[in-house]
């Protein structure tokens, strides 16, 4: 196995303890998690670019890699669902899901088609895991600063209420953003495949 696979793999190994640091309450969790998470994510930006710097991609990774951050970000929205966290939280996720169970089935016809295609990430799917990357991110920290950093400021000084509601509504619009490139890469691809769902053939 290659060191690009190797960091996939890693990222799939990474996924179970990132959901147990966000949903089993300790000290300091959700830093834990916050940590897991981020180094799981850059796990993703290098193997892409090692393999295509030293020739070593894969269908092995082109399948894999998806799949990783499919985990990955999923553990992350179950996560926010199961904490109630996040402005409808339960239609992002269902949505997500709609998508990915879609794209998977794309990918399953198109490998097991006569020219055995493997549907690698595009752009569209790149920035929608990106996107959905970075509002899990900012998410994980304003759990964490809303359970340990705002109660010790709020011993301090008076924290005006709008200054929460700002910190939420920008997470929610990152969330949604990200959830209309989920959208729009879930169309692209059934664009590009229709070869392989076309009812006439």
């Amino acid at each position: 196995m290659n060191l690009p696979n190797k960091l996939t793999v890693a990222r799939i190994i990474m996924t179970p303890l990132f959901m147990a640091a966000m949903m089993i309450e300790f000290p300091h969790h959700y830093i834990v998690a916050l940590v897991l998470f981020v180094v799981a994510s850059l796990t993703d930006l290098l193997d892409g670019k090692i393999a295509r710097a030293r020739g070593i991609v894969t269908n092995f990774g082109k399948f894999l890699d998806p799949l990783a951050d499919k985990m990955l970000t999923t553990a992350a929205f179950l996560a926010f669902l199961a904490k109630g966290f996040g402005y409808g939280i339960e239609w992002v996720l269902f949505i997500v899901l709609f998508r990915e169970f879609m794209i998977a089935s794309l990918r399953l016809v198109a490998v097991s088609s006569e020219n055995k295609k493997v549907i690698p990430a595009n752009m569209w799917g790149k920035t929608k895991t990106v996107t959905q990357m970075i509002a899990i991110i900012y998410g994980i920290a304003v759990m964490y600063f809303n359970e340990s950093i705002l109660p010790l400021i709020e011993k301090a000084v008076a924290v005006p209420d709008v200054v929460g509601t700002v910190i939420m509504l920008l997470f929610d619009i990152v969330l949604w953003v990200s959830t209309i490139f989920a959208v729009i890469s879930g169309v692209i691809y059934t664009k590009e495949s229709y070869e392989f769902i076309d009812p006439s053939k």
